[in-house]
């Protein structure tokens, strides 16, 4: 019985059965060019997964970045256009002085030049105009070029020495400049009537 057990066992490797297809298929594995294809496979797969992480990335960056220059114009558009509808004869200066630091451009050229006038003008009238933004849009972007546009919803109140304070709802349309200090006013007008905005 001993020796029939080591003759099965001596001559089971040279055999064509299913442990001999497996010892071929063990040592096909072992195979330098397999090996280094599979290395480069799995390295080709991580490049191209990272670079369309980085794409990805960029483009989330990108939209993050016009998102905050957008909310920013907005924010300085609706301000200026607030100053510029506010205005009290008891602190004319100072009222002013805000016009012009909302302004760039002609539209601040205009104000200065006919600064004197129009103080003369409201010191008279002795008026006080207020204004609160009801709503505000971004109505063009161009972040290359630094210029944009706003659409304005205000809500004026005029009070003048005798009678009741008039109040008054429009829209406005102004255009921004980038400018070293911010986003500033280069013009400023009524919407038409019909325009779309908030």
């Amino acid at each position: 019985m001993a020796r029939q057990r080591t003759a099965r066992q001596g001559t089971a490797p040279e055999g064509t059965g299913r442990e001999g297809s497996a010892g071929a298929v063990r040592a096909g594995t072992r195979n330098p060019l397999v090996i280094v294809a599979l290395a480069l496979a799995v390295c080709a797969a991580g490049a191209a997964g990272w670079g369309g992480w980085l794409r990805y990335e960029a483009t989330h960056d990108d939209a993050a970045a016009f998102a905050r220059t957008r909310d920013d114009a907005l924010a300085a558009g609706e301000q200026a256009v607030q100053n510029m509808n506010t205005l009290d004869h008891r602190s004319l200066e100072k009222g002013l002085d805000s016009w012009e630091q909302s302004t760039t451009g002609d539209l601040h050229r205009q104000l200065v030049d006919g600064r004197d006038a129009f103080a003369e003008q409201i010191a008279e009238a002795k008026t006080v105009s207020t204004a609160e933004v009801l709503s505000g849009a971004v109505t063009e972007l161009d972040e290359r070029a630094g210029r944009a546009g706003v659409m304005v919803a205000l809500r004026v109140t005029v009070t003048a020495p005798k009678g009741e304070p008039a109040v008054k709802e429009s829209r406005l349309l102004g255009s921004l400049t980038r400018t070293a200090g911010g986003w500033k006013l280069s013009a400023l007008g009524q919407a038409p009537v019909g325009g779309t905005g908030g």
